[in-house]
């Protein structure tokens, strides 16, 4: 029980005053953000982000952590009572959560949808918790032949695991890739596609371009909706908490396979949306009572949120073992972490074993303090869409600027900041996945040494990524998940009946 040991060290680094004051501040900001329609917990810690740049890297990380908690916390709040999706996980959550709120019952809804949260979340905490170790362990035998196979298995699962075009996907991952080799080359101290601008030497901070594609678009994209928030008014008092908590045990079955499903969905690079409508439609199936789903029944709130924040919270245990990510807010983490000189990857938990306990402890300090919080304050936290959207804009605005300015202390990284605020909103328009671009950039250069030092090794030998059972398996089904589009359409055609 090495784990418990470790988790308890882990533990005295979270309670410590500082952390806990940050844990609590990080929470209340995620529910803010969360409440926001669009801006997302990837938005809101990439905005948030060069505020941590003074803190020691466990302090910054449990923020910022607690800032995604409580992000998926806030989704729920507008889904149930304005019938707006806070989050894209959240859309699923409308559909009885919303019904239940017209029907009076908003707060037995809210505590339903908070409580499988917390859920969901726990879950996957006690998932991390004991089966982080065990891959690190075993990611300490790759080589750049392995890390090279792991990250390119991590492309293709969003090839064949992702929604929406393949080809999109792709073209999306190739922009990433670009974006990332513009500056100088790390082995061998080229100058790339910098066309002789003395401020593209450095490249794009990975930063500026993620403040730009996330917070920047998404301003524009709710300037363009027009948002009018109209909803329902809440209360949640002891009664009715309890009430809820009486009743939720029943559902215990529903609340285990969803939270199974969100695990499974944010280990691979599916995601908390997918999770969250695969759970919903898996529970609609099974219950006995199918034909109510979408009018108020309290299984279609438990069900996606307990999927959701399963696979937000899960999303981070290939980040840390691996240094891969599986959600677009676990790479803006990851681009955190290499930031604070930290690689994430299994030589973290041997090197950095305070920073990744404490971070770990902190996730069940977080979800506690978030279940609490949004139990306490929802009516608070609600009144923030009575604020004009436009006053809500024109901060965020004032706010990315300052965070892409405070990076370098460079006015081109805000000119860059809205440069990519148009492509974002851009690619959004056209249907283009931003996550995909967001791994490629964050990962883009790193998955570059680890290829091309395998081919040192190798002296130019492809073979070298089949040269062992590891690295084989790992690419092979690497290879497979990169073409399931194709062999899917493939399939589909086969089975169409010939037309005479």
């Amino acid at each position: 029980m090495d784990e418990f040991g470790l988790l308890m060290q882990g533990f005295a680094v979270a309670l410590q005053p500082e952390n806990l004051v940050l844990m609590l501040v990080g929470v209340v900001l995620g529910v803010l953000i969360g409440v926001l329609p669009g801006l997302g917990g990837a938005n809101g810690i990439a905005i948030l982000l060069p505020l941590t740049f003074a803190m020691p890297p466990v302090s910054a990380v449990i923020m910022l952590s607690c800032i995604y908690w409580g992000a998926l916390f806030g989704g729920a709040i507008t889904s149930i009572l304005f019938n707006i999706p806070g989050e894209p996980w959240s859309v699923a959550t409308t559909f009885d959560g919303y019904p239940m709120a017209q029907q009076g019952r908003a707060g037995e809804a809210l505590t339903a949808a908070f409580t499988s949260s917390f859920v969901g979340a726990f879950v996957a905490v006690v998932m991390i918790t004991f089966v982080a170790p065990v891959i690190a362990g075993f990611a300490l035998r790759f080589g750049p032949p392995e890390f090279f196979a792991v990250m390119f298995l991590s492309f293709a699962a969003f090839i064949g695991m992702g929604r929406g075009s393949a080809l999109k996907t792709v073209m999306a991952m190739m922009l990433g890739f670009l974006l990332a080799a513009v500056g100088m080359d790390a082995m061998t101290g080229q100058l790339r596609l910098t066309f002789g601008s003395t401020e593209m030497i450095r490249g794009f901070d990975f930063l500026v371009a993620v403040i730009g594609l996330f917070g920047i678009s998404e301003i524009l994209m709710s300037i363009e909706d027009g948002l009018r928030f109209r909803g329902q008014k809440a209360r949640i008092d002891l009664k009715v908490v309890l009430r809820t908590w009486r009743e939720l045990p029943r559902h215990w079955a529903i609340a285990l396979r969803s939270a199974l499903i969100g695990c499974w969905m944010g280990i691979t690079p599916a995601g908390a949306t997918p999770a969250s409508f695969m759970s919903y439609g898996v529970a609609r199936r099974i219950s006995k009572h199918r034909a109510e789903f979408g009018k108020g029944r309290i299984e279609g709130v438990i069900a996606p949120e307990t999927a959701a924040h399963a696979a937000g919270t899960s999303a981070l245990l290939p980040m840390l073992t691996l240094g891969v990510p599986g959600s677009p807010t676990a790479a803006v983490l990851l681009g955190g972490l290499i930031m604070w000189g930290l690689q994430p990857g299994p030589m973290l938990f041997v090197e950095q074993a305070d920073f990744v306990w404490g971070l770990i402890a902190s996730m069940y300090l977080g979800n506690i303090a978030g279940l609490l919080i949004v139990l306490v304050a929802v009516p608070w936290f609600a009144a923030i869409l009575r604020v004009p959207f436009a006053v809500i804009a024109a901060i965020i605005l004032v706010v990315c600027a300052i965070g892409a300015y405070t990076v370098n202390n460079a006015e081109f990284d805000i000119v860059l900041m809205l440069a990519f605020g148009v492509i974002g909103y851009v690619l959004k328009k056209l249907d283009y996945p931003l996550a995909p671009l967001v791994l490629a950039l964050v990962l883009g250069d790193r998955t570059e040494e680890a290829f091309r030092q395998s081919l040192l090794i190798s002296e130019g030998d492809l073979t070298v990524f089949f040269h062992n059972w590891l690295s084989g398996s790992i690419m092979a089904a690497g290879i497979v998940l990169a073409a399931w589009p194709l062999l899917s359409a493939l399939r589909l055609r086969l089975a169409r009946p010939a037309v005479a």
